[in-house]
């Protein structure tokens, strides 16, 4: 996820103002709330949450070729 520093707002900040942060993620579609200077919490709109963000049987199992190269030698070893 990329955070933009428009969407930044800190935890007093949204306790305080809850309404000016639910119209930023209405505007932007996200808000990351700091704590102590960190983001530590992320608001969205809803809709972004039902995108379907699964990945399909193809990229699997290029993830999973790419892994078994890489560790080969261990997997070898852990299967005597």
């Amino acid at each position: 996820m990329n955070i933009s520093i428009d969407n930044l707002v800190s935890i007093s900040e949204a306790n305080q103002n809850f309404s000016k942060v639910a119209r930023l993620v209405d505007e932007k579609g996200t808000a990351v709330i700091l704590k102590n200077n960190a983001p530590r919490y992320v608001l969205l709109d809803f809709s972004l949450l039902r995108e379907d963000n699964t990945a399909n049987d193809t990229d699997v199992n290029a993830i999973a070729s790419r892994i078994l190269k890489k560790h080969i030698k261990a997997f070898e070893e852990l299967s005597k």
